[in-house]
């Protein structure tokens, strides 16, 4: 089950996302949901069409299953997924 805790060791596919804030001023408000991920980057499905954006100059906001709001630095989120949701992750 996935809790604002354990977010960064859980899949992000499928989660709903907006960009909180980011180095590029023109991301800041994306939202959708994440169809990809990459070690560096997202891949979010807006109603636009597909964005992809880097993890290290945005920070997230993830919408849980459960209803909660989780706000995520991306830069805790930089490595490969199958590489990150086994390696130990300091308290965020």
């Amino acid at each position: 089950m996935i809790t604002p805790k354990n977010l960064i060791k859980h899949e992000l596919i499928g989660l709903k996302v907006k960009v909180s804030e980011s180095k590029n001023k023109y991301q800041v408000g994306i939202e959708g949901k994440v169809i990809d991920e990459t070690k560096n980057t997202l891949i979010i499905e807006t109603k636009k069409g597909l964005k992809r954006l880097p993890k290290d100059h945005c920070v997230f906001s993830f919408y849980l299953p459960s209803g909660e709001r989780v706000r995520v630095n991306g830069k805790v989120l930089v490595a490969r997924p199958e590489d990150r949701v086994k390696k130990k992750q300091k308290t965020w």
